[in-house]
């Protein structure tokens, strides 16, 4: 069990009609890509190469802070946000798929874009799987 969850069956009202594996799985994978692409984006600049990796940088950077963004939309469980949960959701679907795409072009010269490319499609499909649930 992960403080996600943990923390998500202490929550005093209930989750209502949310997929509580799904949400868990979806925050922890928020969290996860931000800490990934913010750690490509610190071993970009460490690269000889730097300068042609400046869009790499731009979207790590950018997938970083939608996926920190949308883990807390989503760790806020008061009230009814629906329309904005569902934005941030695809907000982050889209930062991932950019960033993971980038990466990817990058996957077989630099090992930091391949751990990175894998992290923004996990992330990917976690929104997109929680989106799916949410009806």
């Amino acid at each position: 069990m992960t403080h996600v969850t943990s923390m998500l069956e202490t929550y005093p009202k209930g989750l209502g009609d949310v997929d509580r594996q799904k949400l868990a799985e979806c925050i922890a994978a928020c969290f996860e890509c931000a800490q990934t692409c913010t750690a490509c984006a610190d071993a970009c600049l460490a690269e000889d190469m730097v300068a042609e990796l400046t869009t790499c940088i731009r979207k790590n950077l950018d997938c970083a802070d939608v996926c920190v963004s949308t883990g807390r939309v989503l760790t806020r469980r008061t009230g009814d946000n629906a329309q904005v949960v569902r934005a941030a959701l695809e907000a982050c679907r889209t930062a991932c798929k950019a960033c993971g795409d980038e990466c990817a072009e990058h996957a077989e010269m630099h090992e930091h874009c391949k751990v990175c490319a894998e992290a923004c499609r996990r992330c990917e499909q976690a929104c997109a799987d929680l989106l799916a649930s949410l009806g």
